[in-house]
């Protein structure tokens, strides 16, 4: 199964998440977020704001 972003909806190369990506639990569901979407919006992740707000 290949992850998927979240955010913009890029798929990862692999079945693994590749290490550069981030994880956030919203409302009971893992989603993971690609390299670029991590770091465009890591400071709302490690805030622990809902998506929805970035």
């Amino acid at each position: 199964m290949h992850h998927t972003c979240a955010r913009c909806g890029q798929q990862a190369e692999t079945d693994d998440l590749p290490i550069t990506w981030m994880t956030s639990v919203e409302n009971g569901r893992r989603l993971a977020y690609c390299d670029r979407c991590a770091r465009d919006n890591v400071r709302s992740i490690e805030g622990k704001l809902d998506s929805a707000w970035w």
